[in-house]
């Protein structure tokens, strides 16, 4: 990575960051050389993504000619607008976000006890308000479904926080948020060390 200071090595923030966030893109290599990206529900449990989808299609068919494959989750957080440095144009325009990156072989997970696992972690990471009857292998919906496993070999993650910013404007940026009050605002500023809501 080359921007070292927004690198995130601590596991479990990691693992909140893909626990938060409920869409991913896998990417595939298709068939014409192409890489080949799909927006996807995922749930991460037991160090693996899992997500379902139907049981023929173009990414099963790269995932079976090439398993390996790559996997990007981002939680977007504050906008930078012009309103902090009018002064600064274009290029003073930031977005403020959370990433991870994951390298990995996929499968398609066989019927049983697993399949049936990742999808009750699926629902209940979608659902984490109610209560629906939980998922098993006779269900019609169970075998109309695949479930697809990634098997991380290698992760990055990175928060982009202005960390490159001194301490004085860090803190000047994060009152401006705060005072701003968008939505994501404040938990940005929380994010990077301020405010009443500090991780």
């Amino acid at each position: 990575m080359r921007r070292r200071q927004s690198e995130i090595t601590d596991p479990q923030e990691i693992s909140r960051i893909l626990s938060d966030a409920t869409i991913g893109r896998l990417a595939t290599l298709g068939a014409d050389g192409y890489p080949y990206i799909t927006p996807v529900n995922y749930v991460y449990t037991n160090s693996c993504i899992y997500f379902h989808c139907a049981l023929r299609g173009e990414k099963l068919d790269n995932i079976a000619r090439e398993d390996r494959v790559c996997f990007e989750v981002d939680i977007p957080l504050a906008y930078l607008d012009l309103g902090f440095n009018p002064e600064g144009g274009g290029c003073s325009l930031h977005q403020f976000y959370h990433c991870v990156i994951i390298r990995g072989r996929a499968r398609v997970v066989p019927d049983g006890d697993l399949k049936t696992t990742a999808l009750n972690a699926l629902v209940a990471a979608h659902e984490p308000d109610r209560s629906p009857a939980p998922v098993h292998a006779d269900m019609p919906d169970y075998k109309a479904c695949a479930v697809v496993e990634i098997r991380p070999e290698t992760l990055s993650a990175k928060s982009d926080l202005a960390q490159k910013k001194s301490a004085e404007d860090r803190e000047a940026l994060a009152r401006y948020l705060e005072k701003r009050g968008r939505p994501g605002d404040v938990e940005t500023a929380a994010a990077m060390g301020f405010g009443s809501a500090k991780r």
